[in-house]
């Protein structure tokens, strides 16, 4: 069997070893490291075990036992610190997500009628240069520090992106169909919503799901420099102390956290557009 053969057909056995085998030595070395200096340090904070990280975890999610009294499970998590972390960032990032609507309009619009795209493109083009992170002072000024500067700087960040690319699906579709749309009686608008951007929207959402990492870059972004809850802030708030044992599991969490967001985004997509493939 030649390993390396571009034709090479693995069994359904081998890809599911070969699949989480990286996993597994990731966590394996992890864990080697973590026992090694907890043997030469027992007080080693830097690598927290595993029962350290469980605890750390369950006190985050449900608070310590001293403290929970006679409060049911469920209540407790509800008032834990990483619910209500979670629901500040969820909050911030589905603000973001909705407010990225419009730019997919205008990139509709620049790219299918001519003299929206001469009012917009070379001003989208030279805003697209702009590094988001730099006009974040400015975005305090203006905004204060409150939600809507944060909200602001993940638009800001990837607004312009997604127009663009909006911009360039919409002149990929060949001006026959937009022609022929026209013969049989459609109107403009028709055209660009019925005709345009039902065979886009796929490549859309694809491209709104390959950016959702940006989006989370510049939430984490604001919520560290500038909040008083938030995933991010509650990350930076463990850093003073080392809290390596918290931290760790939060990134996990918020990992997990945008792959679920990813994988919805990929059935909704399945679901809606059953006839789109790459």
């Amino acid at each position: 069997m030649e390993l390396f053969a571009i034709n090479a057909q693995p069994s359904r056995t081998i890809t599911w070893i070969l699949s989480w085998l990286l996993f597994a030595a990731g966590i394996g070395s992890y864990f080697w490291v973590a026992r090694e200096r907890h043997r030469e340090n027992p007080e080693d904070r830097v690598v927290p075990t595993l029962t350290q990280m469980a605890q750390s975890i369950h006190d985050a999610a449900v608070g310590s036992d001293e403290e929970a009294g006679h409060e049911s499970l469920g209540s407790r998590f509800v008032h834990s610190m990483l619910w209500q972390d979670t629901l500040a960032s969820a909050k911030r990032f589905l603000w973001a997500m909705v407010l990225l609507i419009p730019a997919v309009l205008l990139g509709l619009h620049v790219g299918l009628f001519p003299y929206v795209g001469v009012f917009f493109l070379r001003f989208i083009l030279f805003f697209d240069k702009i590094i988001a992170l730099s006009v974040l002072p400015i975005l305090f000024i203006a905004f204060g520090i409150d939600e809507l500067s944060k909200v602001m700087l993940i638009v800001i960040g990837v607004t312009p992106t997604i127009i663009l690319d909006t911009f360039n699906l919409s002149k990929s579709v060949p001006k026959e169909q937009i022609v022929k749309s026209f013969t049989l009686g459609a109107g403009n608008f028709t055209v660009a919503y019925r005709v345009v951007l039902k065979q886009i929207l796929p490549r859309i959402l694809n491209s709104i799901r390959l950016n959702l990492k940006a989006v989370m870059l510049f939430l984490f972004a604001g919520e560290m420099i500038a909040a008083t809850d938030g995933l991010a802030y509650r990350i930076a708030l463990l850093r003073r102390n080392m809290g390596m044992s918290t931290i760790i599991p939060y990134v996990l969490w918020v990992a997990l956290l945008l792959f679920l967001v990813d994988w919805t985004m990929r059935v909704m997509n399945r679901r809606l557009h059953p006839w789109f493939r790459e």
